[in-house]
């Protein structure tokens, strides 16, 4: 009886996590965008000393900050020819003014295109 009990939970479990995988990611429209090629991506980040110094600057800045969510801290920071690209999810829009602030305060006089997104409350 404990066998057949035991069996049963286990079959309902592969069924219904075969049925989760069905559902489509919730981000399959940014990943789209990004393969577009119109948006900044990761890929973007130039090589060049200067552009890496920036955009490491950056980072620590948003790092250090006790503030910002795990979330905010791991949005994505891309610097090509001295322009940095904010972008990725925040929980407020307090923390993509907090970032936009850090990020031109690290890197004086570096352009800097805010594209970073408030991810709404579900």
């Amino acid at each position: 009886m404990k066998r057949l009990t035991l069996s049963l939970l286990c079959l309902s479990i592969l069924t219904f996590s075969a049925l989760a995988q069905d559902k489509p990611a919730d981000n399959s429209a940014r990943n789209e965008r990004d393969r577009s090629g119109e948006t900044k991506t990761s890929g973007d980040q130039s090589n060049s000393p200067a552009d890496i110094k920036i955009t490491a600057a950056i980072r620590r800045a948003v790092m250090k900050d006790r503030s910002l969510t795990m979330t905010a801290k791991n949005v994505k920071i891309i610097t090509a020819g001295g322009l940095v690209t904010l972008r990725g999810p925040v929980k407020s829009a307090q923390e993509k003014t907090k970032i936009d602030q850090l990020a031109k305060a690290a890197a004086p006089g570096a352009q800097i295109d805010n594209q970073l997104e408030v991810k709404e409350s579900k």
